[in-house]
């Protein structure tokens, strides 16, 4: 039996991100503006992520930290992102992915802030 070839790279990147402010479905948290990383790991080890997050006029803030489970996916909301602080929303930013092994990242944004939600999905550049 011969070993696949991996599905991904190592190092990803959104340039687009931004995380809506409040929205019209606060009571429903499925429906609350958001941004989210889909994260793919096909190996069969864990992927070791960290991810910084770049702005227009600071500091970048990182890195944070998430395990991908071997041969899972995890949908990170950017949204609760908490250590080392929080993103803010209202605020433009891009964002960079390094993983240990080769991931497929693509992006998605809830926008909730009329009652016609939009939804946004782009794969990340690697």
């Amino acid at each position: 039996m011969t070993t696949p070839e991996p599905i991904g790279r190592r190092r990803w990147a959104i340039a687009e991100g931004y995380i809506p402010p409040g929205g019209t479905h606060a009571d429903d948290p499925r429906f609350e503006s958001h941004e989210t990383a889909c994260l793919l790991n096909a190996n069969d080890r864990d992927a070791h992520v960290t991810i910084t997050i770049y702005f227009k006029d600071r500091e970048p803030a990182g890195p944070y930290r998430v395990t991908v489970a071997a041969r899972r996916t995890l949908h990170l909301r950017f949204n609760d992102l908490e250590d080392p602080e929080s993103i803010p929303h209202d605020t433009d930013y891009s964002s960079v992915f390094e993983s240990d092994l080769p991931i497929v990242v693509q992006h998605t944004r809830l926008d909730s802030r009329q009652a016609a939600l939009a939804l946004l999905s782009t794969i990340a550049y690697s």
